[in-house]
């Protein structure tokens, strides 16, 4: 379970915070939808449940254990249980690494290794592949030569290397076609199915109202 309480968060240099008080809960096995307009913080909230963030007051607990500290702060064990997926795949892709390394990259990294070396993980890359039904050819392509919705769905693989237990996906679907759209949302509520914590921020309601378990509304009671 994923279990925010009275978050607040201001950006430095801003006197408005941009969460107040947000509290939820996401039990493990379902999918919670989080409608979120423009400017309601979405982003701000995901990246406080994804421990990129430390919030001003309140907590964020992973399975009952409040979680203090952010980003290499944060215990190993803890950081690999959460993965997330953001709503631009070409801002969190490093353009020098072909999709193989990039979905390869935690696996190398949970070994102790600087670089990626999708060699040593070959099988379980192209396991991830074939979820998120990335083709072999496109896996040696850089992320210049790809298509936003391949991208997303090597980004979503990348996400999915550690078998997390918590999943967060902020607008994981913005910049797609309906397929992909498909593809996407098949692959993060069968996430949820095997065990997982799954938050899904978007715009769009008739997805998340066709997807999730239970859909709130950011700034709506929280």
């Amino acid at each position: 379970m994923l279990s925010l309480r009275d978050v607040t968060y201001t950006y430095p240099g801003v006197s408005a915070p941009v969460l107040d008080g947000v509290s939820l809960d996401v039990p493990a096995g379902q999918v919670l939808g989080l409608v979120a307009p423009s400017g309601s913080g979405k982003t701000t909230l995901l990246r406080v449940a994804a421990l990129l963030l430390a919030p001003r007051s309140g907590s964020v607990r992973v399975e009952d254990r409040e979680i203090t500290g952010t980003r290499f702060a944060v215990p190993v064990a803890v950081r690999r249980r959460i993965g997330i997926v953001v709503q631009s795949p070409r801002a969190s892709s490093d353009p020098r690494l072909t999709l193989r390394q990039l979905v390869a990259a935690p696996l190398s990294f949970r070994a102790g290794r600087r670089t990626p070396r999708p060699a040593e993980h070959a099988a379980r890359v192209a396991e991830l592949a074939d979820l998120v039904q990335l083709s072999p050819d496109l896996l040696d392509r850089l992320p210049h030569q790809v298509s936003d919705g391949q991208l997303q769905r090597a980004c979503l693989a990348r996400a999915l290397a550690l078998d997390p237990d918590v999943l967060l996906c902020d607008e994981p679907t913005a910049m797609l076609d309906a397929p992909t759209t498909a593809v996407v949302m098949r692959v993060v509520t069968q996430r949820a199915a095997s065990g997982a914590a799954v938050l899904v921020a978007s715009h769009d309601r008739a997805l998340l109202d066709a997807t999730c378990t239970e859909v709130r509304r950011l700034g709506a009671g929280d």
